[in-house]
């Protein structure tokens, strides 16, 4: 049986690499140790900024159809907002 207390950076990338997302770019602040994301399918966009050490402190950021901020709070969120964004085309 799989670890229930699985972190929501987790559950999100296993939900990505389900999906078939793509990580269009990736940059790195070496002083900060913050990489920022961002990952793609289709017209949807969402954002990652993680810290190197501690990746499940990561945050996310994706936008809704009318280009609305989102903040995302957990797998839901993000799928609600993508499905949204995906019945609009």
């Amino acid at each position: 049986m799989k670890n229930i207390s699985t972190t929501l950076h987790a559950k999100i990338h296993e939900w990505i690499d389900a999906f078939g997302f793509r990580l269009n770019m990736s940059q790195t602040n070496r002083k900060r140790n913050i990489t920022v994301s961002h990952y793609f399918f289709e017209t949807f966009n969402f954002l990652e900024k993680s810290n190197v050490k501690h990746p499940e402190r990561s945050q996310f950021l994706c936008f809704d159809p009318y280009g609305e901020k989102i903040k995302v709070n957990s797998l839901l969120d993000l799928q609600t907002a993508f499905f949204e964004n995906i019945s609009q085309l």
